[in-house]
């Protein structure tokens, strides 16, 4: 069974996409129930950016807002210990 998804514009320019079963699942399962088919393909499709362009971003973050997530950071590792040693107390 071929599944076909529509796709339009503003300007009700439309495009027509045969896909297969499986290919519909899986774009299907992607979609959020706010979000239209053209819209998970245009977030899954668009290029992401290379790390190298967050090079120095953390020197123009307000100090408060640096601090924030440091502490998130070190409350999140903390979490990971607790659950790693709970883990290692129930295996053995």
């Amino acid at each position: 069974m071929t599944y076909t998804l529509s796709t339009y514009s503003g300007y009700m320019d439309t495009k027509t996409v045969a896909l297969d079963r499986e290919a519909y699942e899986l774009l299907s399962a992607q979609k959020d129930k706010d979000e239209s088919f053209s819209d998970v393909v245009k977030r899954l499709a668009r290029k992401r950016r290379p790390l190298s362009d967050f090079i120095g971003i953390w020197g123009k973050m307000p100090r408060d807002d640096l601090k924030r997530i440091e502490e998130a950071v070190r409350k999140g590792r903390e979490l990971d210990r607790e659950r790693a040693a709970g883990l290692m107390k129930l295996w053995g």
